[in-house]
């Protein structure tokens, strides 16, 4: 066991975060919003990496926070209850960036570091010999 998902259950994951980014992305289409907005706010969940400056502990727990599916679904449900189409689209947006990293293998951060996430090594994580 390394920590992280391996194999068909890891290819899974990763067909099920197009299939994310598929559908959030038609719901958004369909809604009628503007596709500059949508460019423009689909790379803001990553800021939450700024999270990182204050410790791996704590930049995993806040980049966490930004790339579940939770956060941006009670956008959409709250903008959808209340017709409020901001809260609507900026959901749709976070859930598409959501399933873009899924899809590219970019999974929920451990608290060892930035490059140790659910879906395998990452980055520097993926290059050291024994991950550390």
């Amino acid at each position: 066991m390394h920590g992280y998902v391996e194999g068909a259950p890891k290819t899974l994951l990763r067909i099920e975060g197009l299939a994310a980014l598929a559908l959030a992305a038609f719901a958004y289409w369909h809604s009628g919003a503007g596709w500059s907005i949508f460019a423009l706010l689909f790379l803001a969940p990553d800021l939450a990496m700024t999270g990182y400056l204050a410790g791996p502990r704590a930049g995993a727990v806040i980049y966490n926070v930004a790339h579940t599916y939770a956060v941006p679904l009670a956008c959409i449900a709250a903008g959808m209850a209340l017709s409020w189409p901001v809260a609507t689209h900026a959901g749709l947006i976070w859930a598409a960036h959501v399933g873009f990293d899924r899809f590219l293998g970019y999974g929920l951060k451990y608290g060892n570091g930035f490059g140790f996430t659910h879906l395998g090594l990452i980055g520097r994580a993926r290059r050291e010999p024994d991950g550390h």
